[in-house]
């Protein structure tokens, strides 16, 4: 027995033969969660990908504290800020082909102008890019947005807990 099956056991039921010849999965085995490509879903999937590597991707070793591509890329003077502000307009850019409102394509575009104009300024401007993350916070608005208004299923359930000991 794989480790796999004393965690989610599964009933054993033959494979069965599809008509071209290959065989399909069991009946009664655990699947992950698999978004359909051209799903909110995978979209969002994608954002937050995107918004990790650019925000928390990598460990600065000493301190663990995270940063990421925006962070190091803003250490060019001008160019590096002016690319990491063009990289996040990209999801701002989803954003509005998710269906986002104008007042959340507002915010999310003065959280990327803030990190921009801000991450400019020498030394403290760096300093800033690696603890400010325009990008989760764009991509936590967006989702919260669309768990709101249906668009979305919700990542968390919200409600309390109860434990019941007799």
């Amino acid at each position: 027995m794989a480790f796999n099956d004393a965690v989610f056991p599964t009933r054993e039921l033959p494979s069965r033969e599809l008509p071209n010849g290959a065989f399909g999965r069991r009946e009664g085995t655990a699947t992950r969660f698999r978004a359909e490509p051209d799903s909110r879903e995978a979209a969002l999937l994608r954002l937050e990908q995107f918004a990790h590597l650019m925000d928390s991707a990598f460990v600065i070793p000493g301190i663990n504290r995270r940063v990421g591509l925006d962070a190091v890329v803003g250490l060019v003077p001008i160019i590096g800020d002016a690319a990491g502000m063009l990289l996040a307009s990209y999801i701002v850019y989803e954003a509005r082909r998710l269906g986002a409102p104008r007042w959340l394509l507002a915010r999310m575009a003065m959280n990327v102008a803030f990190d921009g104009v801000i991450g400019a300024v020498p030394l403290a401007g760096d300093i800033f890019d690696a603890a400010f993350k325009a990008n989760r916070r764009n991509v936590r608005l967006l989702r919260r947005h669309l768990e709101k208004t249906g668009g979305l299923r919700p990542n968390e359930i919200e409600g309390t807990a109860v434990r019941l000991d007799g």
